[in-house]
């Protein structure tokens, strides 16, 4: 990984907890160097995380005795090649310790977006004196609200879990939820226009695939009702954000955006300090304390490899197509 990401997710004390259980051959950033080719001849496993250079066929040939490919992070694409799987080697993915977060942000996101916090606190900045708010922002609160949730991955599922809690209507569009998953999880299967047209708050936490690129479009958008929000925290190029921005900045829609298309918008962006937009710099993932959830997720991979017991998040080859 990154020498950055190593320093942050794994300091020395998690490097010597690993030190109790392993032998640490050496800390890699790249696969070129005679140096690091010397490493991978000799290691059985290889932690991965964030910019880490990327697993094909030559890294394998150069790693005869690897057997498993531990991940301190969420999604693994971007990092290795078919060729993996393909060889049986067994990978782990720290995907649902990352889900946690970015599941807290999003449930605390959709309480307040019901509640208008968001805009209201901008408004009182604005006025700086007291002002009718229920005239203001009339239907504001949370109880007996429809929450969309687009896309039951493993954040998807941890944000159902979290509005538990709360009394809320939750539907979701996936269409590979099937309806006894959803009676599982305790919430309604509907098709996309229906949770669009219906729903006070749209969370986004489908995977970013060529199938789910500008999933909500144009039309989607437009079927949005007067006063709802969307939230996203998956990925930018799965919504329409032109036609997101059209509707917000005619006072129609709420926006709550931690992604975005591009990456960082362009400094004169139309959505920066409107009322009816927060944007978030890519925070709702684990940053901070939260990255040693996903240290802990690998060593406890790490020891259920020395005991020869089964991986506890290991990726399924028949599902790496339809998830992130």
């Amino acid at each position: 990984m990154a020498p950055d990401v190593r320093e942050r997710v794994f300091p020395a004390a998690r490097i010597a907890r690993i030190e109790e259980i392993a032998e640490v051959v050496g800390f890699l950033s790249e696969f070129d160097s005679d140096a690091s080719r010397r490493v991978l001849s000799e290691a059985d496993v290889l932690v991965t995380g964030w910019g880490a250079p990327f697993i094909d066929a030559a890294v394998l040939d150069a790693a005869p005795r690897l057997t498993a490919v531990l991940h301190s992070a969420g999604t693994i694409k971007p990092f290795l090649s078919d060729d993996v799987l393909e060889r049986g080697i067994r990978v782990s993915t720290a995907a649902s310790a990352n889900a946690v977060p970015v599941a807290e942000y999003t449930a605390a996101m959709i309480v307040l977006a019901n509640k208008k916090v968001l805009p209201i606190a901008a408004r009182y900045l604005a006025l700086r004196e007291e002002f009718d708010v229920e005239a203001a922002f009339p239907g504001m609160g949370n109880y007996d609200k429809r929450i969309g949730i687009v896309g039951a991955s493993k954040i998807g599922r941890k944000v159902i879990e979290l509005l538990r809690v709360y009394e809320l209507d939750v539907v979701v569009y996936d269409p590979y939820l099937s309806e006894d998953d959803a009676e599982g999880l305790g919430v309604e299967a509907v098709g996309l226009d229906e949770l669009l047209s219906t729903s006070d708050v749209v969370s986004v936490h489908a995977p970013s695939l060529p199938a789910t690129h500008g999933l909500i479009d144009a039309r989607g958008i437009g079927l949005m009702r007067a006063g709802a929000t969307l939230l996203n925290t998956a990925r930018g190029e799965i919504i329409d954000q032109e036609a997101l921005t059209e509707r917000v900045l005619a006072g129609e829609l709420f926006a709550i955006l931690d992604v975005s298309t591009p990456w960082v918008l362009a400094a004169d962006h139309p959505l920066y300090g409107h009322e009816h937009v927060l944007l978030t710099p890519h925070v709702a993932g684990s940053l901070g304390v939260e990255l040693g959830r996903l240290a802990d997720v690998v060593h406890d991979e790490l020891q259920r490899l020395v005991d020869g017991r089964d991986l506890a998040h290991e990726v399924e080859a028949d599902r790496l197509s339809i998830t992130a």
